[in-house]
């Protein structure tokens, strides 16, 4: 679906008439043609297409300055209104909330369960209405971007440049909302609680100092962010470490400072190949630059068959000791002197950090670590107050950057980090080698679920849901590095390949945001018809399902609820795996692209031209589409074997209509993916245990060879050859074993994506043997005189 259709479709009531006028705008762009020549009267088509003029620039310019004043005024408004209604039902609440605790013990007078239900439907239509804000700037944002790309594609002159800096006088899409949404978090916790949420230390996790999670992350396309919060604020409040005071943007901040040998890189191999014990040494600091306690941490990989649990270790220290602490000038018992004396922490716990702080201070100094990348993102975390069994984290704005001093730069020079930043994103300062700024949220849901329990319901609808990109195992300190120092490593991580990947996916099932009384939802996905579309200053934001009051929609909807099924538990599959159990088609585009549209442009130029080039264009058409229906017509033919069908959930339907985008990537020259490979004890077993059977087969045809020979009545000329016949077998198998076993025993050792299975050998094994038994019959009867 192109742009413009997009837009037509996903166009939300309030708003019908403030959206860009892409379509008018697309008009104004189609060239005039001059009228055409007595010479050329007799031909079909139009003369000579016109330049574009300064005046057609200057009428352009203007359109798109009304055009961005209308979406501007719309959006700012709506921000007013909708911070206004949030004020307004803050009132309410508190009203409600006070009545509640005047009440005396046994009386019933108070709130109504009616009042309470009010108060909800009127936060969800707030959360509604900050949903729709936000998909009308997206898409806005998006049509803005595109129309000046094809601006510049077709006229030739430059308006990028230009219109970004009239965008930024008027950045209607700079808002992020997260300052209403943990507004709206905290009042719909009370509502939902009916007047008691969940009391405890908001600052669950800061006063940890070792715990064990199961963590699994996604990537969030930037379409998806507010979408996802104000999906996951209504099922989990959003984490507040200091309630007592306004929220600010400084204080969702989380900055970290990653350590590594820069000769060496064994922090990054280690926990880019998941070896035993692989260690991640950062300290981290929570807001700006001016924050005293840092926290040094230290993460430690264990492997699932040793029956521990990868954990994360940190203890905290003032920042003007950092440097002397890193540097080995300032003990571990000194840095714990004042905590042992004020004995607001048990000894027990003190005596742990001092432990963890020795072995960090050892490891810098003893393998010459040294700060090598830094990450910095604002994270919106959601939590219950003093319940770490579910919490699920989303971080926005990540960003990387160099703290090295390498190729004779100076950057963080002696200190343990550079101050010629802080945590002012974009950080347009920075020259582009030392900065990566990754396109993704970064979702991680952390559940402390005891053996054989199930997460809560709607994580798992979450999770398989089109919002979220699965990316296990994603590291920001190892995708950092591999980006910044790309001089430096040659071992890249599997994600590498993805990033050229559009991760946004149609709608999977009915899951969204709700506005009260409607049965359809708000949705969102994606489709991209421009070229150059990973731009990294751009994405494209559309909403493929048409809003709520269409009667088409609406049957939709109640039709997908009357036969969706809830999610089973047990060892169903969820829709990933059945995604992956599904067969690949390569021919599939997830998201068209340009080129179609360029080919009838072209047609249709051609066209208005007549003649020879129209018909030479219109053959190449033909011929095209023959070709790949002839394609087609092969594959279904071909007798290739089809994968079996898998049970599918009910209700969950694939992506698209049942194909997968699928695509092959190659390394860059000169360095290698790195495809995470599981190895426990029991496979070197296995492998050991595979060239024992060679071995005893190996042997028992040697027996068979060596008894042919020496216990016969009289050696024969027969008797010979088969004897030499299984000997040869039994020799060659014998090697064969010893070169496979070598061959699985170094690849389990350097954790290669190999094939262990062996696909020919006991085939070829067999067809030996058979032949050498054949032999021996043969030349036996032939020696008896049968024949």
């Amino acid at each position: 679906m192109k742009f413009g259709e997009q837009l037509r479709t996903s166009t939300i009531k309030e708003y019908q008439w403030y959206y860009i006028a892409y379509d008018e705008l697309k008009n104004q762009l189609k060239p005039a043609y001059e009228e055409p020549s007595s010479s050329s009267a007799g031909r079909k088509g139009k003369g000579k297409k016109k330049e574009w003029t300064e005046e057609d620039e200057g009428a352009f310019i203007n359109r798109m300055e009304q055009e961005l004043d209308k979406v501007h005024t719309k959006q700012k408004v709506k921000a007013i209104e909708i911070g206004r209604r949030i004020a307004s039902s803050e009132k309410e609440v508190s009203d409600v909330v006070a009545r509640l605790d005047q009440r005396g013990p046994g009386e019933t007078d108070g709130p109504t369960e009616e009042e309470f239900m009010m108060l909800e439907e009127d936060l969800s239509d707030i959360i509604a209405d900050v949903h729709d804000l936000a998909k009308f700037v997206q898409l806005n944002y998006t049509g803005f971007q595109k129309i000046i790309k094809k601006h510049d594609k077709q006229t030739g002159w430059h308006l990028k440049p230009v219109f970004a800096t009239r965008l930024k006088a008027k950045p209607f899409f700079k808002d992020n909302y997260d300052a209403d949404i943990v507004k709206l978090s905290r009042l719909y916790d009370i509502v939902r609680t009916r007047g008691n949420p969940v009391k405890g230390d908001s600052a669950a996790g800061g006063s940890q100092s070792a715990f064990i999670r199961n963590t699994t992350k996604y990537w969030v396309h930037p379409d998806n962010i507010t979408e996802l919060k104000l999906i996951i604020l209504k099922h989990l409040p959003v984490l507040v470490f200091n309630a007592s005071k306004e929220f600010e943007a400084k204080d969702s901040a989380i900055t970290s400072i990653y350590y590594d040998n820069p000769e060496t890189w064994d922090l990054y191999e280690g926990r880019l190949k998941k070896t035993e014990g692989a260690e991640a040494i950062r300290l981290r600091w929570y807001g700006g630059m001016d924050t005293e306690q840092i926290f040094v941490e230290r993460k430690t990989h264990r492997e699932d068959w040793t029956g521990e649990k990868s954990v994360k270790a940190r203890f905290g220290i003032k920042e003007k000791n950092v440097n002397a602490f890193m540097k080995g000038e300032l003990l571990p018992a000194a840095v714990f002197e004042k905590a042992r004396k004020d004995g607001k922490k048990p000894e027990k716990a003190i005596a742990e950090d001092e432990r963890l702080a020795k072995e960090v201070q050892y490891s810098v100094l003893k393998k010459g670590y040294k700060p090598v990348c830094r990450s910095f993102y604002n994270r919106t975390a959601f939590q219950l107050p003093a319940d770490a069994r579910v919490r699920i984290s989303l971080d926005t704005e990540l960003t990387m950057v160099r703290e090295d001093n390498l190729d004779g730069k100076i950057r963080s020079g002696d200190n343990w980090r550079r101050m010629d930043i802080g945590i002012d994103y974009p950080f347009s300062q920075l020259p582009a080698e030392d900065i990566e700024r990754f396109p993704y949220a970064v979702l991680e849901v952390k559940l402390q679920t005891q053996v054989g329990q199930e997460p809560p319901e709607w994580i798992r609808e979450l999770i398989a849901s089109h919002l979220v990109e699965a990316v296990p195992k994603f590291s920001k300190f190892i995708h950092g590095t591999a980006t910044l120092f790309p001089d430096r490593i040659n071992l890249l991580p599997f994600w590498m390949p993805q990033m050229g990947v559009d991760i946004r996916k149609p709608v999977t099932q009915h899951f969204g945001i709700q506005r009260p009384g409607h049965s359809a939802q708000s949705l969102s996905t994606s489709d991209d018809d421009d070229d150059d579309s990973g731009d990294e200053e751009e994405y494209e934001s559309q909403d493929s399902t048409p809003r709520a009051g269409s009667a088409e929609n609406g049957s939709r909807q109640d039709r997908d609820l009357r036969n969706r099924q809830d999610f089973p538990g047990g060892n169903n599959l969820d829709i990933e795996e059945q995604l992956a159990a599904m067969p690949l088609n390569e021919d599939y585009p997830l998201y068209d692209s340009d080129d179609e549209d360029e080919e009838e442009n072209a047609l249709e130029e051609a066209r208005r031209v007549g003649g020879w080039p129209y018909y030479t264009k219109v053959l190449k058409k033909h011929a095209k589409l023959v070709g790949q229906r002839t394609l087609t017509a092969l594959h279904a033919i071909n007798p290739v074997p089809k994968p079996t069908s898998m049970p599918r959930n009910g209700g969950i339907q694939p992506l698209g209509n049942g194909h997968i985008e699928s695509r092959r990537f190659k390394a860059p020259k000169g360095k290698k993916i790195h495809v995470p490979v599981r190895v426990e004890p029991k496979v070197y077993f296995a492998a050991e245990r595979t060239f024992l059977s060679w071995l005893e087969f190996s042997i028992y045809i040697g027996t068979i060879a060596a008894t042919l020979l020496n216990f016969g009545s009289k050696p024969t000329k027969a008797s010979f050859i088969a004897a030499g016949a299984f000997s040869i077998v039994a020799i060659l198998s014998l090697l064969y074993s010893v070169g496979i076993y070598l061959y699985r025993s170094n690849s389990i050792r350097a954790r290669k994506a190999i094939k262990y299975h062996d696909k020919y050998g006991p085939s070829v094994l067999c067809g030996a043997l058979f032949v050498a038994v054949v032999l021996n019959g043969v030349f036996e009867l032939k020696e008896r005189g049968y024949f």
